[in-house]
């Protein structure tokens, strides 16, 4: 679509479904963030560790979130010109052909799959699926969990043989309930494991391997397609394309202008994602992951990137399970109280450790206590556990092959944190530029919206970003014995869940889980 004739339509609505909740987002005709409305939806988990959303829950909070934020601005519903979606990736739901769930959605924290990833790597596929879909054979992704959903969910099998079971990620389901159209884009197709990303399509082998049937997949489409028309349940007078659908970590990496080959940004959320455009070319890491960014115009752009599974949701670990603090907002204040963690260490390992171990069996450490340890301490290593683990990815980046780092670009709630910010430059000793649009995700998508639209030049978008920018400060001995000592606290986790150390050297191959 493009804008041609009604000069008033210049507001994009973007939908940007979180793990923790749903925004709406409304963007003018420059791109600007107008206003922001957010709902939290229930994190619903169990004694196995377990993570599970109600996607109807998440439906019911898009629409009111649409037509409160329309009403709380004054915006006539008619202004909209366009719809973009971001949302949390790997999370995995199904719904029948009416669009009602078969069961909660599976969400990436989940590694209840893990059973099913062990029996593909017994029977000797982990290489094979790495190749075909540049990701680690892993329950972190969607593939594992759309098979126990078909192994475990009453009726899902039945539905599957009768050709009225539909899977998809949160995008998808979010497209069917408003649009009626069964469609994905790329980048959140890339990361199934089901998708192959060389020939661009859904692998029957891999679909095989999993027992997904194909055609409970929805449809790929470029990142700025129009994926179909909505009315948000009678709130515009007329239906409304979408016409931007990302994934959220995608999403961010498209509005931080990280748009060549080489540049990189870090989304600290309740996990992080790290991601370095690798431009048309598909770069291979062993400790990586390789994704597709997005798909414009029918050209595809490649990331490397590794994913964390707690970042934010350690400080959310810190207030609501262990009740150290009262609220988020005192972390900084707290761990400032102290110049370090004075040896404390915390790998917040609760539902296994990702890129780049890769162990879906280990489980969290706070280690290198004494007598005179103090909350502050404790918070400060819950802290600094973002930023190391950023930093184990970055380094495992720097080992690709591919271009330096020599920049990372940051975004989310955590970068208000001036000192993790500072600690996290300090750490890398890379400048971190953080972006002074937070809500970069939202932003993604209504820019690939935006230009899909007509509304927005890209070039344009890129030259009004913002940022505040540190700068490493720390002495290079002080940040190696420090990350050294993150290192010795990784290996007592990694040894506790049965890694072989001795066996797995530091920086050699550490793809595959631990049975």
């Amino acid at each position: 679509m493009r804008k041609t004739e009604n000069a008033e339509k210049d507001i994009i609505l973007s939908i940007d479904q979180s793990t923790s909740g749903t925004k709406a987002l409304l963007f003018g005709a420059k791109g600007e963030l107008l206003a922001r409305k957010d709902k939290a939806h229930r994190q619903i988990t169990n004694a196995l560790g377990w993570v599970e959303h109600d996607p109807e829950e998440i439906y019911r909070n898009t629409i009111s979130l649409v037509r409160d934020i329309l009403a709380e601005t004054g915006t006539a519903p008619e202004r909209v010109l366009a719809v973009g979606i971001s949302n949390q990736r790997e999370t995995g739901a199904a719904w029948d052909e009416t669009g009602r769930p078969v069961c909660n959605a599976v969400v990436w924290q989940c590694a209840r799959g893990a059973a099913i990833c062990r029996e593909l790597e017994e029977k000797g596929r982990a290489a094979a699926v790495k190749e075909k879909t540049g990701l680690n054979l892993s329950p972190y992704f969607t593939a594992a969990k759309f098979a126990w959903i078909l192994r475990n969910a009453d009726g899902a099998k039945q539905l599957a043989e009768q050709g009225r079971l539909r899977f998809g990620t949160m995008d998808s389901f979010l497209l069917y309930r408003l649009t009626g159209e069964h469609k994905t884009d790329y980048s959140n197709a890339s990361r199934t494991q089901l998708f192959n990303i060389h020939t661009l399509r859904w692998d029957k082998e891999l679909c095989g391997w999993f027992g997904v049937p194909e055609q409970t997949l929805p449809q790929v489409c470029d990142s700025d397609s129009v994926f179909g028309r909505t009315d948000m349940e009678g709130i515009f007078p007329s239906p409304v394309p979408v016409c931007g659908v990302l994934g959220d970590s995608h999403a961010a990496l498209f509005a931080q202008g990280c748009v060549r080959p080489g540049m990189a940004k870090v989304t600290y959320g309740t996990g992080s994602s790290v991601m370095m455009n690798t431009g048309t070319h598909c770069a291979v890491s062993e400790r990586l992951v390789s994704s597709l960014a997005w798909s414009m115009g029918g050209t595809v752009n490649y990331v490397l990137e590794g994913n964390i599974n707690y970042s934010g949701a350690v400080i959310d670990w810190l207030v609501r399970d262990l009740e150290l603090i009262a609220s988020p907002k005192e972390v900084s204040r707290i761990a400032a109280q102290v110049p370090s963690a004075q040896g404390v260490y915390l790998v917040p390992a609760f539902s296994g450790l990702g890129a780049p171990h890769w162990c879906s069996e280990a489980r969290a450490v706070l280690c290198g206590m004494g007598r005179r340890t103090r909350r502050a301490h404790v918070v400060r290593a819950a802290e600094e556990s973002i930023a190391y683990q950023v930093r184990d990815i970055a380094g495992a980046m720097d080992e690709s092959g591919e271009q330096r780092l020599r920049e990372l670009r940051a975004d989310g709630g955590p970068t208000a944190d001036r000192l993790l910010m500072q600690f996290q430059a300090d750490i890398l000793n890379v400048p971190l530029s953080v972006s002074g649009l937070e809500e970069l995700s939202g932003a993604g998508a209504a820019y690939m919206a935006g230009i899909s639209a007509g509304i927005y030049r890209q070039k344009e978008l890129y030259a009004r970003r913002k940022a505040v920018l540190y700068r490493p400060e720390m002495d290079a001995r002080e940040r190696e014995t420090r990350y050294d000592g993150w290192k010795k606290a990784v290996d007592l986790v990694l040894y506790g869940a049965g890694r072989n150390l001795e066996r797995t050297p530091a920086g050699a191959d550490q793809n595959r889980s631990v049975r």
